[in-house]
């Protein structure tokens, strides 16, 4: 086992439990945790507070997937010697956090918050917006400043809640007239969103366009068949366009680079038909996969020493948030008996 680099930056990231995850969790974050758990001190959240904000009406959709999201973590390579997995709903700092910082935005700042605006308006909430929903951004904030986070690799989507949290911390700060919480950075990945294998801009479990991290041979076979490509490549000899093409975006994600570059130059000259640079996509796809599939369903078979780790790892970073969180009252000014 890899040891970890003592005084390491600290790193939160995570995600809602709402269903087991897929390869664009993969690319968008969870290869760049397994890499960066030995370089910094990670922090991994599973927020299942936050996603009651859209889900309040299935809480057993949450809880069920609180052991998917954590079986996936520690299939694709997540240490839980080198990170911490943790529960939101059981560190009661969060919510606390959420509640004194609350005080400090306003209704309108949240709703201009590009990536709030972009979420109601493809939940279709209209004006019935979900409080809890609409206060999303800051209970994000009052997750990242609970562990004093330095980094939160997020998508570039994501930035603008990154931004939401600095204002806090520096008002905060500013207050104060010293540094109660570090400003936190985005990390933004190289590799952008994933298109779902329809071709549409988001990879979603919920709109059966997803590849999920599980997924059996026969299933990565049919994603894969089944892959958006350049609807004008009508036959082999045509010149076929890659742009757009979402055989090769996985490609680009997954492939070698030059072996891809070579396959793009073929296709677009003409010559190269669909199926073989579907089949090339299925091989590197279940490759990758395998390994991943074969470590959750042994881990699956034991969810009581996976839900062991989420309860040692939740009882650190409760530590961890508490000490934080009367740091921040301090700050506030609030009376405490401790």
């Amino acid at each position: 086992m890899t040891m970890p680099i003592p005084n390491r930056p600290v790193i939160l990231t995570g995600d809602r439990p709402t269903g087991p995850l897929h390869l664009g969790h993969y690319v968008g974050s969870l290869k760049n945790r397994v890499s960066l758990q030995t370089s910094h001190r990670q922090f991994l959240l599973v927020a299942d507070c936050q996603a009651l904000t859209d889900n309040a009406h299935d809480p057993d959709k949450v809880r069920h997937n609180v052991l998917e999201v954590v079986l996936d973590y520690l299939a694709v390579g997540i240490d839980p010697a080198l990170t911490t997995i943790c529960l939101q709903s059981s560190l009661p700092a969060l919510a606390e956090l959420t509640q004194l910082y609350l005080n400090l935005v306003t209704v309108a700042r949240l709703e201009r918050n590009p990536t709030v605006k972009a979420e109601i308006a493809l939940r279709g909430f209209g004006r019935d917006i979900p409080a809890g929903f609409l206060c999303y951004p800051v209970a994000q904030a009052a997750d990242i400043t609970a562990f004093k986070a330095e980094v939160v690799p997020v998508g570039e989507d994501q930035v603008p809640m990154i931004e939401q949290t600095v204002e806090i911390v520096r008002r905060i700060n500013r207050q104060v007239g010293r540094q109660v919480l570090p400003e936190p950075r985005a990390l933004i990945p190289t590799v952008g969103r994933l298109p779902g294998i329809d071709g549409k801009a988001k990879m979603s479990k919920s709109q059966g366009n997803a590849i999920g991290l599980s997924a059996s041979s026969e299933d990565i076979r049919a994603a894969v068949h089944a892959m958006y490509t350049d609807p004008g490549h009508l036959r082999v000899a045509d010149p076929g366009q890659v742009e757009g093409n979402a055989v090769f975006t996985y490609l680009d994600a997954f492939g070698d680079r030059q072996e891809v570059a070579a396959l793009k130059a073929r296709y677009r000259q003409g010559g190269l038909g669909d199926m073989v640079v579907k089949r090339r996509l299925e091989e590197i796809l279940q490759e990758l996969i395998a390994p991943f599939r074969e470590r959750r369903r042994h881990l699956a078979d034991d969810p009581v020493f996976v839900l062991n780790i989420l309860r040692r790892g939740t009882e650190t970073a409760r530590e961890v948030t508490d000490a934080v969180l009367d740091d921040v009252r301090r700050s506030f000014g609030v009376f405490t008996f401790v």
